[in-house]
Formats: structure tokens, C-alpha cells, sequence
């Protein structure tokens, strides 16, 4: 086994990367205990941010069945997202990390800048059935640190009978164009358009991601010609109607409450709200967010990778390894990504989640056009480009700017 750096002491930077990358996206919320390892060695800690499965859930019967395979025991701790990458920082401080992280991907690169996570060159965890692009949220610095349990990302949900009215065919829509044709219908029909959040916060970027990536653009150069073009789309939308003001303030819960009205065509919104999307009361369907000029846009990904942190008893690894191995094997891919309503990670299990549910097909194509929010190597810098990019956003929308003038200032204030 390679030897494993201890954790750096923990600069401004990191901890003002850490704030915004856990402020966004479908998580879930809830409160956990303390998460202290336990003295005993035949113990293993198991950390997650899913609050919501208590003693009795298949996920945490799960997690004690993959300590009996490896012959321990499994003291696990549920946190809230954000909490949790908090306690994370925290404990590797302490020396007193979690045998096994689950954590939310945007923050991967943030633990592994400060030290805190082993790579797979080290712990020897195998990625070599996960999808590149998913893969690449957990990468920084040329190397990967764990793997991905599952991941959720955006799409275009549609109501069926406001596009049937409006004499819109939904195989019509394939670009920014015919989408936008699709949108004036809908308005000559006495319907709305389209709903998305942009609120001013990493929930506006994450949304405004999928048109930004669409257009070609980079989030090293935010004032480019292709992201102008993205950002002027949303502005015109709003100027001639097809979307309400109200997206300046939406979350993407509120915006999917729009929706869920059933007087809007479309609603930008992700996996998270297939239940909710069953009980709307109206027949709907998911297309991937297109691109420019067709193809799938590439969506944020959204889910969390499965980690090994770095530990001052370094003999727990070949455990770690083990119960890590366990959790993303592909039956238990399946299960907990059914449980999660995510997309698995995997070309195997999504075709077996397909097989047994055609309507996750659209979902599963998003996720193959996916891209993480930190990937590029961009790590802990991203939070800076995405806290400009929201306020260009707001600033384009509101009219205080144009688009141009709004990326440019973003850009500068990048550099």
C-alpha cells in the first residue's frame, strides 16, 4: 500500500470553496449524531448524506449487510449535506475521519485539495466500469478520489396536453430554435412557455449550466461569443414572454411548483422530482435539455461519490476498501439508485434500470451528456466562476445589464 499525505491545514479558500459547492442542487436534509469512530477496531464508520433512511431502511440494512461480507461491524451517521462535508474538514483535522465518505461530488475536489481523501492509486478502489463523465466530478490533479454511487441531472419536463393545444410536436424540438418556436405556440394558445430557476445562488448556475455548456462555451471564459449567446437566450425568452420574471427569484422547488400548476409547457428540473411528477395530475414527458444546434446539452451532474479518507492507521484501508467495493457493486448500484431515483453510474446498471422502466430512458441519456461542475480540473475554483455566473445572470435578467456586459464583468472578476 502507497503511503497516504496527512491532511493540510485548511486555508480560506478551501473553506469558502466548501460553503458554496454545498449550497446547491436536489439533496436531502436532516440531522445526524456526532459520527465519532468507534474505539473498536472490528468497527467501521460509515458516513452519509442521507438522513432520510433511518434504521430500519434498505439502505441502512445494506450498509450492515457489507460489513458482515468484510467481517465488521458498521457504525453509520447520516448529516445533512452540508453538515456533513463540514464534520468531514473537521474530523481529518482530528485524525478522526470516517472509514467511508459518502459525500456530494461538487465537493470531492475540495476535501481532496485539503488532504483529506485517499485516490484510487492509493486505496486501489476500481473505476474502470464508470462512465468518464461522471467519473470526472471525482478527479483533481490527475487523479480520482472514489467513485460515484449514482448521479441525478437536469432535463426539459413537458406537459403533454399544453404542447397538444398549442399544435406542438414534441419530437419537433431538437435545438435552441425549434424550441423556441415551440415556445411561441404555446403562447399564441394562452399558455406558458417555459419555468427554470436562476435565483442568485449556486441553484441559478446549476441551471443556467446546461445552456452555457450547450452553446459550445467554457467556464474558463465566461464572456465568450457562445456564452453570450446562451445567457441572450434566457434574456429574450423573458423579453418576449416565454418565460416569467418570477425565474429571477425561483428555486428549483418553486419553479417546479410552477410547473406542477399545469399551465406551463415546459419546466427545466431534475430526477428528483419523478415522484412528485407521477402525482401532478397531468401527462408528462422528459426530453434532455438540447443543445444550440441539437444533440443533448451537457447537464451539471448532480449525486455523490463514495470516498476513503485519509486515516492515521493506515491498516483499516484494506476494510475501507472492501465496504466501498461492496456499496457500488452493481446489484447494490441498482437497488440504491432505484431508492435514490438516480441514474447509476454505470453502462450495466443503466440498462438494467432501463429495462425495468423505459420512461428513465430520456434520464439516462441526460446523464451520459452530463459534466461535473469541478471537472476540467477546475476543483476548488469553480465556486468563484459559478458565484459570478449567477450574478450575471441576475444582472441580464433584471436588465441592470446586457448579457455581453454582464459576462464581461463576470470574466474580470474571475481574473
Amino acid at each position: 500500500m502507497n503511503s497516504y499525505s496527512r491532511p493540510r491545514r485548511l486555508t480560506a479558500a478551501v473553506l469558502t470553496a466548501l460553503a458554496v459547492a454545498t449550497s446547491a442542487t436536489a439533496c436531502a436534509s436532516g440531522s445526524g449524531g456526532t459520527g465519532t469512530k468507534a474505539a473498536d477496531s472490528g468497527t467501521y464508520t460509515i458516513w452519509d448524506p442521507y438522513p432520510q433512511f433511518d434504521k430500519s431502511s434498505d439502505w441502512a440494512k445494506l450498509l450492515d449487510d457489507c460489513g458482515t461480507t468484510a467481517g465488521v461491524k458498521i457504525k453509520r451517521t447520516a448529516f445533512d449535506t452540508s453538515d456533513l462535508s463540514n464534520k468531514a474538514l473537521l474530523a481529518a483535522q482530528q485524525d478522526n475521519s470516517a472509514d467511508v465518505l459518502i459525500v456530494d461530488n461538487p465537493v470531492v475536489s475540495t476535501l481532496a485539495e485539503a488532504g483529506v481523501l485517499t485516490s484510487t492509486d492509493d486505496n486501489k478502489l476500481d473505476t474502470s466500469k464508470v462512465d468518464p463523465n461522471l467519473l470526472a466530478a471525482g478527479q483533481s490533479g490527475g487523479k480520482t478520489y472514489g467513485t460515484p454511487i449514482g448521479a441525478n441531472t437536469l432535463a426539459l419536463y413537458y406537459n403533454k396536453e399544453v404542447l397538444k393545444d398549442a399544435g406542438v410536436d414534441i419530437a419537433s424540438v431538437k435545438d435552441w430554435e425549434s424550441l423556441t418556436a415551440a415556445l411561441e405556440k404555446v403562447k399564441k394558445a394562452g399558455k406558458k412557455g417555459i419555468t427554470f430557476s436562476a435565483i442568485g445562488t449556486e441553484e441559478g448556475s446549476f441551471q443556467f449550466l446546461p445552456w452555457f455548456w450547450g452553446s459550445g462555451a467554457q467556464l474558463t471564459d465566461l464572456d465568450s461569443a457562445e456564452a453570450v449567446s446562451a445567457l441572450s437566450l434566457w434574456t429574450d425568452w423573458l423579453e418576449k414572454g416565454y418565460a416569467p420574471n418570477s425565474v429571477i427569484n425561483n428555486t428549483q422547488t418553486t419553479s417546479w411548483q410552477e410547473f406542477a400548476s399545469g399551465d406551463y409547457a415546459f419546466a427545466e428540473n431534475g430526477t428528483w422530482q419523478l415522484t412528485h411528477a407521477e402525482k401532478a395530475g397531468f401527462e408528462y414527458g422528459v426530453i434532455p435539455v438540447p443543445g444550440v444546434s441539437g444533440g443533448s446539452a451537457a447537464a451539471p451532474t448532480g449525486g455523490e461519490f463514495v470516498t476513503i479518507p485519509v486515516q492515521g492507521d493506515t491498516g483499516r484501508y484494506a476494510t475501507a476498501q472492501k465496504l466501498a467495493t461492496c456499496l457500488t457493486s452493481t446489484q447494490n448500484l441498482y437497488d440504491t439508485d432505484t431508492t435514490l431515483s438516480y441514474v447509476a453510474p454505470t453502462s450495466e446498471v443503466q440498462d438494467k434500470q432501463v429495462a425495468a422502466d423505459a420512461d428513465l430512458k430520456p434520464w439516462v441519456e441526460a446523464v451520459k451528456a452530463a459534466k461535473g461542475r469541478t471537472s476540467d480540473d477546475l476543483g476548488t475554483g469553480y465556486p468563484k466562476i459559478s458565484e459570478q455566473m449567477w450574478k450575471a445572470v441576475q444582472s441580464a435578467l433584471s436588465g441592470s445589464k446586457s448579457p455581453k456586459d454582464a459576462l464581461s464583468a463576470a470574466q474580470s472578476a474571475v481574473r
